[in-house]
């Protein structure tokens, strides 16, 4: 696979890695009080993130080019609207383990990071496999082809987070109270450390992202392989989730018709993937910049335009947002009776 490439010095890796332990640390101090976030916060950070993102690919021109830095632009746009679909599974989980609205940003919080972990191994395994072994393309592209087909016609399906094999796992193996105890993940009672729920919805929101993690890894791999435009775009993309979260959870029914731009953009990168093992080659970036950005803007547009008049948050919505919850305060934790807990958290 022909593809940009240009050394990228020890030095460079560090400045990035520190920038982001940064941005990460500052966001944890803004936020250690466990308040709830609302939408005008929620709306500066993610300027905040955006603004970060698009800068570094300024960054990027100046230092290695124009086609360095278009590609980075085409990697966090598809990675910034694949994030939205994160959204949808955010405000389901959180609405089914009835998280307060004061500890969703820290849930999130440590959630971002296991997701930085997820991407950079993936980012660098699926890189290595698609430069050693030319027919892994293939398998990728028919993997994200795929994966977009199922987004489309599957958008429905009704998800059940305590069914998730992880979540199950934990829920066997780590001794668990089924209550909220503070901002706590583990609490002790009667002398025994067991974790909280708060710590079984913060499983949840792994477990699921391991699933996007795959999707997003694999999308921008079609865009490039040059693991350190894929990393940057990656994590500047996904630095922002949080933010976008707590902007979008309340607005998510107006996004009635996104989820079939996203299973498009998934279907375009593994058609592009294919293609570059082909005599077509890799498509030109400028190409492929035009199908996200347009694909994007009529997908959203489509959306608001079929649901104008609509406010986007019911109550009886299942992703309401994170404004359900009035107070600051815990709410009391479900028992397994309770129509949110099939089978009980413990």
């Amino acid at each position: 696979m022909n593809d940009l490439s240009f050394t990228v010095p020890l030095w460079a890796w560090a400045a990035v890695t520190l920038v982001i332990a940064v941005m990460l640390a500052v966001d944890l101090i803004a936020h250690r009080d466990n308040h709830v976030i609302g939408f005008k916060e929620a709306a500066l950070w993610s300027g905040v993130w955006i603004a970060i993102g698009l800068g570094f690919g300024l960054v990027l021109l100046a230092w290695q080019g124009g086609e360095a830095s278009s590609t980075y632009y085409a990697g966090y746009l598809i990675e910034k609207a694949l994030s939205i679909d994160n959204v949808f599974v955010f405000a389901l989980v959180f609405s089914f383990f009835a998280v307060p609205d004061a500890y969703q940003h820290k849930v999130l919080f440590w959630g971002v990071i296991g997701a930085l972990v997820f991407r950079l191994v993936f980012i660098f395994v699926g890189a290595e496999l698609l430069q050693l072994f030319f027919w892994t393309a293939y398998l990728f592209g028919a993997f994200l082809i795929w994966t977009g087909y199922k987004m489309a016609v599957s958008k429905d399906e009704e998800i059940h987070p305590d069914r998730n094999i992880v979540v199950r796992l934990v829920k066997k193996v780590v001794p668990t109270d089924a209550q909220y105890h503070g901002g706590r993940f583990f609490t002790k009672i009667s002398g025994r450390r067991v974790a909280t729920l708060l710590f079984v919805a913060l499983v949840a929101i792994e477990a699921t992202d391991l699933i996007f993690a795959v999707d997003s890894v694999a999308a921008i791999l079609a865009i490039t392989t040059n693991t350190f435009i894929v990393w940057t775009a990656n994590a500047f993309a996904v630095l922002g989730l949080r933010s976008l979260y707590f902007c979008l959870a309340g607005l998510l029914r107006r996004f009635a018709y996104l989820h079939y731009g996203l299973a498009v953009l998934l279907a375009f990168a593994g058609v592009k993937l294919i293609l570059s093992e082909t005599p077509v080659g890799k498509l030109p970036i400028p190409l492929t910049l035009g199908v996200i950005v347009a694909t994007i803007t009529v997908s959203i547009g489509w959306s608001l335009i079929a649901t104008r008049g609509q406010n986007g948050d019911t109550d009886n919505d299942t992703t309401t947002g994170p404004h359900k919850h009035a107070d600051a305060e815990p709410a009391p934790a479900a028992d397994s009776t309770s129509p949110h807990h099939p089978e009980g958290p413990s």
